[in-house]
């Protein structure tokens, strides 16, 4: 009998096209789902953000947060954070408290404070049908050699026994 194990977890942090092309890279990572995700109160807007289907017996809960968060501004709170929230939306208390003690822990890799909020999903929109897939579709336009590239590149030096093989 073979049991499937998966489970998800939604990130907002830059661009959706960005973040897709991240976590798609990954083994363990099941489905990427480039779209808008929203919470409540001060985040019931929608906001850039991909859910992430992943297996836990292959990849971490907690190093698809470390991966979130050293590839993007997790520290920065610019002026278009109500487009790229930096976000963890999760989908029960217990994920909830997983992320907020992992947050904590992971504090001490950063000089500055994380603004990365941990949010309770509430809806998710799927991105157009053009966009989805942005880099595994164009991988040498300008936009995605100018940011995407890099933090794959991150990937490859930091995280490099995470990355399928393809990458």
């Amino acid at each position: 009998m073979d049991l499937k194990v998966e489970d998800k977890i939604a990130l907002g942090g830059g661009c959706h096209w960005c973040t897709e092309a991240v976590f798609q890279s990954l083994k363990g990572v099941r489905l990427v789902e480039q779209g808008y995700v929203a919470s409540v109160g001060d985040a019931a807007s929608f906001s850039e953000a991909v859910i992430v289907h992943f297996n836990p017996l292959e990849i971490s809960e907690a190093t698809l947060l470390d991966i979130h968060l050293h590839t993007h501004n997790s520290t920065s709170n610019h002026s278009r954070r109500e487009t790229y929230r930096s976000a963890v939306y999760v989908f029960s208390n217990e994920q909830y408290n997983r992320i907020i003690d992992l947050l904590n822990s992971f504090q001490t890799d950063f000089n500055f404070q994380l603004i990365t909020k941990v949010l309770p999903f509430r809806e998710f929109k799927p991105s157009r049908e053009a966009i989805k897939n942005y880099y595994l579709k164009n991988p040498k336009k300008p936009f995605c050699e100018r940011y995407i590239s890099p933090k794959l590149e991150i990937l490859l030096e930091h995280y490099a026994p995470y990355v399928k093989a393809s990458n």
